[in-house]
């Protein structure tokens, strides 16, 4: 993988555990989530008078992909609400690069590298790591991260096919984070009524926007680079954001951690250099 594609997989790896966090951090979690996926399309639409539509032969990804992306963000704001981050994050994020891994040759004709396969496994067993020191979640979170593991990679799939069949990548991208906030935002009015869902988001819209653009940004340059490098190793690469999720969870949120997510940091740190050299 040249250095450039690597780097910015990295840089994308932070602004995806930046919004997770926020999510997180955040009261209503499933209407939070709705804000992100809200805020990412605020921030594609001013690009999309600049760039060329992504191509009729786009077009079906990009429907099932607003409704994986739609689960998905359900599966967070569920996930986050009964489970602690520090179990279901990494199940979550570790889980879909071993389906896609496993996957990619049957679906994508794609063959990988030993050593890419080596990387992979080392920094999945990193991820996976993290969920011995969970202390709160039992079954039912469980359930919904690896629910959420099987979205994740099916949208993986999806928007890295569409990615390379459109016009643009960064088309694909911006015209992709339309469909989501519409379908997530209709479901909260239809579950809960205009008034709380206005009012949350008149008190809470910088968090959507925050996380939104983190977002975006971080899907557009993993959908970048998946056509410049296979999908399996991009798609494991970015599961790196755990690393960044550890740092802010010690340095600005200021959380004790234990033992086993600096285990987890060095094995996924050993995971991206095994991936480098091959």
């Amino acid at each position: 993988m040249p250095i450039d594609v690597l780097l910015l997989v990295l840089l994308g790896a932070v602004f995806h555990a930046s919004w997770n966090a926020l999510v997180k951090s955040g009261t209503d979690k499933a209407l939070d989530a709705t804000l992100v996926a809200a805020g990412a399309a605020a921030c594609s639409i001013p690009f999309l008078p600049f760039l060329s539509l992504p191509g009729a032969v786009a077009l079906p990804f990009l429907i099932v992909s607003a409704v994986l992306q739609f689960a998905y963000f359900r599966l967070v704001a569920a996930a986050y609400t009964v489970g602690d981050i520090g179990l279901v994050y990494p199940i979550m994020r570790g889980v879909a690069p071993l389906i896609v891994a496993a996957s990619s040759n049957l679906f994508l004709g794609e063959t990988l590298s030993p050593a890419a396969i080596g990387g992979i496994a080392v920094i999945s067993a990193g991820i996976l790591t993290l969920a011995f020191e969970a202390r709160h979640g039992g079954r039912h979170a469980i359930l919904l991260a690896l629910a959420n593991a099987v979205v994740i990679a099916g949208y993986t799939f999806v928007d890295g096919v569409g990615a390379r069949l459109s016009t643009s990548p960064i088309s694909y991208t911006l015209w992709m984070s339309l469909l989501p906030p519409v379908l997530l935002f209709s479901w909260a009015l239809y579950q809960r009524g205009w008034a709380p869902v206005s009012a949350h988001v008149r008190h809470h819209w910088w968090r959507g926007l925050a996380g939104g653009a983190g977002s975006i940004l971080s899907y557009g340059l993993a959908l970048w680079a998946m056509t410049k490098a296979p999908v399996a190793v991009v798609a494991a690469l970015r599961e790196t954001s755990i690393l960044f999720a550890i740092a802010i969870s010690v340095l600005i949120l200021k959380e004790k951690a234990s033992v086993w997510r600096y285990i987890a940091g060095a094995t996924i740190a050993l995971g991206v250099l095994i991936m480098r050299l091959g």
